[in-house]
């Protein structure tokens, strides 16, 4: 009846409404053409497991997790920026390591020297480290380009990362992400640019999911932002949006006007801002890496967008500046810590809640008949083992597509 079932099983589903986590314990996971068949305690299964599916395998009594969810990344780049952190801890700002030509500056520069293959081996050890700890979607922002070509050849690059490693890879195209050198003192022309030459190319050859942008003093202004949304739309892609992450300019609301995916950083968020995000059904992405990398202390409003029913997911942010981490679980950790979300949220975070942000509810999330079969099983007591330790990596194994891709989740860059 079923290619594959899983028994003597905790299985967290993450579907709202129902227990904590949507546990159901004592319970099965069944597959069929990679998908899940069903759900359901133990005790409600028709017949005995070997007379329902080709392959069984017995939890354990494991807890089980819908596959992890990164949907905020920027993976794929070269360089890195370490003497960045050192100047950081000696005093100097973002801000001003930015206007001095570093920042995301710096990472275009030798991002643009690098070739394809380069990027995607560099970018494959990352991702190596997300998968070990059950991550099964990633999402890849470009904006380390700036130019036609190099963003494209990042984009070239998120794409070939998904026939490396069992993973969803969900591309971004970033090239409103900072003002390249050669457009100093131009950036409406170079905003020309991403909307007339980078965005339609990149859309003519399938490249991007979704088109984002950096709203802020060091970024975008918001007029500049809603011509790229504009470009976006025309070439029917969805946006999200880099939002008051060092000043509140109005981001988020411009975000949600356009029905944007998500709103990511969102530090600076004002109430008028987190109502048009429940409005619109915009994400909130909480990217406490950055945060916590930046020593900032402004955190996002979680209360406010708890009050007002904004979904909150978060990720690692992973990039070589702001946010050199590579760890998802340790993010959700400090999504707890640093911005109070409860354990819970914080799962949810990586999971029902990344899902949406990447517009992928329908399929991905939540473990419930009809979904795809991505899940995760952990050595664990209790959910709220994942977000309250630091180091161990507690992945029993991981499944793709009804498929198991790991176990003890080794693997190898």
């Amino acid at each position: 009846m079923w290619d594959g079932i899983w028994t003597n099983a905790r299985i967290a589903t993450m579907v709202p409404g129902g227990a904590p986590y949507g546990a159901v314990e004592g319970a099965a996971l069944a597959t069929q053409g990679g998908r899940i068949a069903a759900v359901m305690p133990m005790a409600d299964l028709p017949a005995p497991p070997a007379a329902l599916a080709t392959t069984v395998t017995d939890a354990g009594g494991r807890w089980i997790t819908p596959g992890l969810i990164d949907c905020h990344t920027h993976l794929v780049h070269a360089g890195d920026r370490a003497g960045e952190f050192e100047q950081r801890l000696l005093g100097a700002t973002y801000e001003e390591i930015a206007r001095a030509g570093g920042g995301i500056r710096s990472t275009v520069a030798a991002t643009r020297a690098a070739d394809e293959e380069t990027l995607i081996a560099q970018a494959d050890r990352r991702l190596a480290a997300l998968c070990a700890e059950g991550v099964t979607v990633v999402e890849v922002k470009s904006g380390y380009g700036l130019d036609p070509e190099t963003e494209r050849r990042m984009l070239r690059a998120a794409r070939a990362l998904e026939r490396r490693r069992p993973v969803t890879v969900r591309t971004t195209f970033l090239g409103a992400h900072a003002l390249p050198a050669e457009y100093e003192g131009r950036p409406d022309a170079y905003i020309d640019a991403v909307c007339t030459q980078m965005l339609p190319a990149i859309a003519a050859e399938g490249l991007a999911d979704a088109v984002d942008a950096f709203c802020e003093g060091i970024g975008f202004t918001v007029a500049q932002t809603e011509r790229v949304f504009l470009a976006a739309r025309r070439h029917g892609l969805p946006v999200k949006l880099h939002a008051e992450q060092l000043s509140d300019l109005g981001g988020a609301a411009l975000a949600a006007r356009y029905g944007a995916l998500s709103a990511d950083h969102l530090e600076h968020l004002s109430p008028e801002g987190a109502a048009a995000m429940a409005a619109a059904g915009t994400v909130a992405v909480l990217l406490p890496g950055a945060y916590y990398t930046l020593r900032d202390t402004t955190p996002p409003p979680v209360a406010t967008l708890r009050r007002l029913g904004v979904p909150m997911a978060v990720a690692t942010d992973c990039n070589p500046g702001t946010s050199p981490i590579a760890s998802l679980l340790t993010v959700l950790n400090m999504a707890c810590i640093l911005f109070r979300l409860t354990p819970e949220e914080a799962l949810a975070g990586a999971t029902r809640h990344a899902a949406r942000a990447l517009g992928m509810a329908d399929s991905h999330g939540t473990l419930e008949a009809g979904k795809a079969a991505d899940f995760v099983l952990w050595d664990i007591g209790r959910p709220a083992e994942l977000v309250c330790r630091i180091g161990p990596n507690p992945c029993a194994g991981v499944v793709r597509a009804g498929v198991p891709v790991s176990r003890g989740c080794a693997v190898t860059p």
